[in-house]
């Protein structure tokens, strides 16, 4: 089981090394030049030139790659004197933890990842992610509830009320929820629920988990903005939850230890609680696992449509003003969280299903 925990845990470093690597290069052949950007009307050839080494964009670009993959790593390597080397341990940039010395002037630190700077606001992109992600993670769990609990009734009765009215109702309302995209569903739910019936709902087109009362400037908790966005990022997970549910339930019906339970005269609802949801569960767990990582990464029209402040919020904003930085950072949150729950829900397998350990 370790051996299996560890081959899983290499695969996945493997993508993430390879999500970094795409994303270094990719970001840095697209046009625009940092330097201008900050200096707007100001730029001329000195300026951008001093920009540009402060930035580090001055050397060759296969060394900013190491550079890069340095700022990263937890376990890093630096000089402790060289002000102009990309790897100088600059106590602005780095929280650090001296390990042990490599030479007279070369170390190695522990540290949290280093994301570099906005462009914009100068702040670490850590320090933006830190700020907006739990509010997108609020979100993405909230409507991955919503989606397993509703999702899980709906199939369940769908399934059981097989070629009824609801069956066929449930299953055009599941289409519809999966073809629709969500900044066209999220136009669609603000404008009903926030404003043609808002006198009724009390609900805003626009809001953010946190609110500033007007009066006193205080910070506090609005739960109620949480609703319309909560319905439209769970929307197309749901869909998908009542398929499989319903689909993955009625194979289940028809097993011979299903009918075999009926022989023997065991209440029909007692046979669907006890023997036959459990084992229709497990594909719904799997798209539940897998949905949850994609909402994180996903969440991002939703959070514009509602003016949601989250980190796709911020990265709507940071691809505006061509601020790359928050962009790359917030990029490799939404792969890590892929990655991290892919390994997890392997792990849960192999714990479940010893055959899967060999594969």
């Amino acid at each position: 089981m370790i051996k299996f925990i560890l081959r899983k845990i290499f695969y996945g470093f493997v993508v993430l090394l390879g999500v970094i690597t795409a994303i270094f290069f990719l970001f840095n052949v697209l046009p625009g030049d940092p330097a201008t950007v900050l200096l707007g009307q100001r730029a001329n050839k000195d300026a951008v030139e001093a920009i540009n080494r402060d930035l580090g964009r001055d050397k060759p670009i296969v060394t900013q790659y190491f550079i890069y993959l340095n700022d990263l790593s937890p376990i890093s390597f630096h000089n402790e004197n060289d002000r102009k080397s990309g790897f100088y341990l600059d106590p602005e940039k780095y929280s650090y933890t001296y390990l042990f010395s490599l030479g007279e002037n070369d170390c190695v630190v522990l540290k949290s990842p280093y994301f570099r700077r906005s462009y914009i606001t100068k702040r670490k992109v850590s320090e933006i992610i830190i700020e907006t992600l739990p509010e997108t993670a609020v979100l993405a769990v909230s409507s991955i509830i919503l989606a397993t609990i509703v999702g899980i009734f709906l199939g369940v009765v769908a399934a059981i009320k097989k070629d009824t009215f609801f069956d066929r109702l449930a299953l055009v309302l599941s289409a519809l929820g999966m073809s629709a995209p969500s900044f066209f569903v999220g136009v669609i739910i603000a404008w009903l629920f926030g404003y043609v019936l808002a006198d009724y709902t009390g609900l805003r087109t626009i809001g953010s988990l946190y609110e500033y009362d007007d009066y006193t400037g205080e910070k506090y908790l609005s739960l109620k903005n949480l609703i319309l966005p909560t319905i439209t990022l769970g929307m197309r997970p749901l869909a998908i939850v009542v398929q499989l549910m319903r689909s993955s339930l009625l194979d289940v019906l028809s097993q011979d230890y299903i009918r075999t339970a009926k022989a023997k005269g065991l209440n029909f609802y007692k046979i669907i609680m006890k023997h036959a949801l459990k084992n229709a569960l497990n594909p719904v767990v799997t798209a539940i696992s897998g949905w949850f990582a994609g909402l994180m990464a996903g969440a991002v029209f939703v959070e514009i449509v509602f003016s949601w402040k989250g980190i796709g919020y911020e990265v709507f904003d940071a691809l505006t003003k061509n601020d790359l930085p928050v962009v790359m950072g917030a990029t490799l949150v939404f792969a890590t969280f892929f990655v991290v729950t892919n390994i997890v829900v392997d792990v849960i397998y192999g714990i479940l299903d010893p055959r899967i350990r060999v594969k």
